[in-house]
């Protein structure tokens, strides 16, 4: 792979059975950063989404892979790309749906805070931000839970469930990615109480999520409880 260099940043997808979102996905990325890195981890998708990652792969050598052997929980995929970047020594880590639901073109302005946070949250309730094409239903269960989250433990962030983040990683490292226990999505809340615990400094800044347009929502009850 090709070595990381300073305030390098990396890019982490989390599939499964992404192959028809990732061609579109990869090539929106390119065009605002064509020359970051690139992590795909997999979960053995059916609609061999790993095969899609691996013929990049022949052609451009900043494109990653970590096949897993099977569908284990969106918390622990992204605590696995999480530890390729410590271990590859990145400065930061971008995390973004591998769906479309996130457009690849705010990675400039979640970048653009680099220099005075440590965790950039790409928010859908800041002005500026909100959903498309979601049901109400997804809406509210979204809202009720960002609701319950900032009343339970005092944040003032607004949107507490969003996946589309850039961290630091070196805060990362410090927290210790073996403390964290939720596999689902519940990972995001848990690991942003402790980025705040350690003293990371959050900003958020304006999305607008996307409900995909292709392929079927991961998205359970059981994520909802």
């Amino acid at each position: 792979m090709t070595q990381p260099t300073a305030n390098s940043c990396l890019i982490l997808v989390c599939t499964y059975n992404e192959r028809e979102n990732l061609p579109t996905l990869f090539h929106a990325i390119r065009e605002v950063c064509p020359k970051l890195d690139i992590l795909v981890v997999d979960d053995h998708s059916p609609d061999r989404t790993a095969d899609w990652v691996r013929e990049q792969m022949q052609s451009d050598p900043t494109i990653h892979l970590i096949e897993r052997s099977g569908k284990l929980g969106l918390g622990t995929a992204i605590s696995t790309g999480m530890q390729f970047a410590i271990d590859q020594g990145y400065c930061w880590l971008i995390n973004l749906d591998g769906d479309l639901s996130h457009d690849p073109a705010v990675i400039p302005q979640l970048l653009s805070k680099q220099d005075q946070y440590d965790l950039v949250i790409g928010s859908r309730y800041v002005a500026g931000g909100g959903l498309e094409g979601c049901s109400w239903r997804r809406i509210a269960v979204s809202r009720l839970a960002n609701q319950l989250a900032r009343s339970m433990v005092g944040w003032s962030i607004r949107d507490c469930s969003s996946a589309y983040r850039l961290y630091r990683v070196e805060l990362l490292k410090q927290i210790g990615l073996n403390n964290l226990k939720e596999s689902g999505y519940g990972f995001l809340e848990e690991i942003l109480a402790y980025l705040i615990k350690y003293g990371a400094k959050v900003t958020e800044v304006p999305i607008v999520y996307r409900e995909r347009r292709l392929g079927q929502s991961k998205f359970s009850l059981q994520d909802v409880r």
